[in-house]
């Protein structure tokens, strides 16, 4: 094989984006030949381009047409699709999330296993991101120390009533399994636990339609514990406006305070901790010195990382973002609601059968009648970087 060929599932708005990068040339060695939608009036467009379309994403599946799909519908389907697409041999690429909750993302991580000759990629575009590159080059090369405190203000996704009335399947139990967490900002509980890995605990504090008329969680803080002691804060919000971005990490040698687009480390001259241990004077600390860390955005971070799956598939290229590492968010977003539901803190790894079995029941008990209407979209792209 010398191109990939690659078919998208789901023709809304991050499939459509998918496309228009694919059709534009910005992923060598491989070319989009299948599109699929249950919406014909998406199709038409494709069809004009020599894309072949489809209204049923089995028969493109099984068509022949595709070696890969990028999997972009509504959550739910992730799994059943991603499932079904291994059944059939291609490769995978499932946009965020990789599944609704964990017990479904552990049905889809198990089908892979069984196919473990298939690539399986998640689109967490964050990862290619130079400011969290290296966020991660310091944080793993030694310069912060021991991470002792983490605090991620994230409420710039600002989110209209419009945009839930948009579609039937937004912001409800029984279409997403969650609201802001599950959604918006899971790409940045993605970078989180890539940057320093999976908690132990967390206890969330979720308000539900605090500021939509929605049934599920659009205002969040959230308390976090690692294994070696180090805490977290993880805030989240659809309703706050103007919002605020605003990521420190403190760790025994220095800060990093990412906000505004600009990346500060305030680097200790000693270890804080050791400079306790053996100072003289009480009221004495650490010398400390503030640099900028510089760095450009990304310049098209999801081709980049289809280009890395196409890379994968023909080179042996190791994922920036394998599929079964999207289980991590998943997990975050869960027990974050999990714990605010239940009134208590939530140990991690954390039961995806229990959550399952509430997720089952906040769908049944739902009262909730959405009315849906057509929402311009032409700003879909300004929510990309966070």
């Amino acid at each position: 094989m010398k191109i990939v060929r690659i078919g998208i599932i789901g023709m809304g708005n991050i499939g459509k984006h998918h496309a228009g990068y694919l059709l534009d040339g910005k992923v060598d060695r491989c070319q989009l030949t299948a599109v699929c939608s249950t919406s014909p009036d998406k199709l038409a467009d494709y069809a004009a381009k020599g894309v072949t379309v489809f209204r049923d994403a089995k028969e493109l599946l099984s068509s022949k047409k595709v070696e890969a799909v990028i999997i972009a519908t509504p959550h739910y389907q992730h799994t059943t699709l991603g499932i079904a697409a291994f059944d059939a041999g291609l490769h995978l690429m499932v946009e965020k999330p990789i599944s609704a909750h964990k017990a479904d993302a552990e049905k889809l991580i198990k089908a892979h296993k069984k196919n473990t000759k298939l690539v399986f990629g998640g689109m967490f575009q964050l990862r290619v991101e130079p400011r969290y590159e290296k966020i991660r080059a310091l944080i793993r090369g030694g310069d912060l120390g021991e991470i002792v405190r983490v605090n991620w203000v994230n409420t710039d996704w600002f989110r209209s009533e419009a945009y839930y009335v948009s579609s039937a399947w937004r912001a409800t139990w029984k279409g997403e399994g969650g609201g802001v967490l599950i959604n918006q900002c899971l790409h940045n509980l993605d970078v989180l636990q890539w940057l320093l890995g999976m908690p132990v605990s967390v206890r969330g504090y979720c308000q539900l339609g605090r500021f939509h008329q929605i049934e599920v969680e659009d205002n969040v803080t959230a308390y976090l514990e690692w294994s070696n002691g180090a805490t977290g804060v993880f805030v989240s919000s659809t309703g706050e406006a103007p919002g605020a971005n605003r990521f420190e990490i403190v760790g025994t040698r220095g800060t990093l305070v990412l906000e505004n687009g600009k990346l500060m480390f305030t680097r200790n001259a000693v270890d804080m901790v050791e400079f306790s241990r053996t100072a003289k004077i009480g009221f004495s600390k650490p010398e400390a010195k503030t640099e900028e860390v510089s760095f450009a955005n990304a310049a098209a971070p999801h081709a980049a990382l289809t280009q890395n799956f196409v890379n994968a598939i023909l080179d042996g290229e190791l994922l920036i973002a394998p599929g079964h590492d999207g289980i991590h968010s998943v997990e975050l977003a869960n027990a974050m609601v999990f714990s605010s539901l239940e009134k208590k803190s939530v140990e991690l790894p954390m039961s995806g059968v229990a959550w399952e079995k509430k997720l089952n029941q906040l769908i049944t008990e739902s009262k909730l009648e959405k009315k849906v209407m057509f929402v311009e979209a032409s700003d879909f792209a300004s929510s990309f970087r966070k």
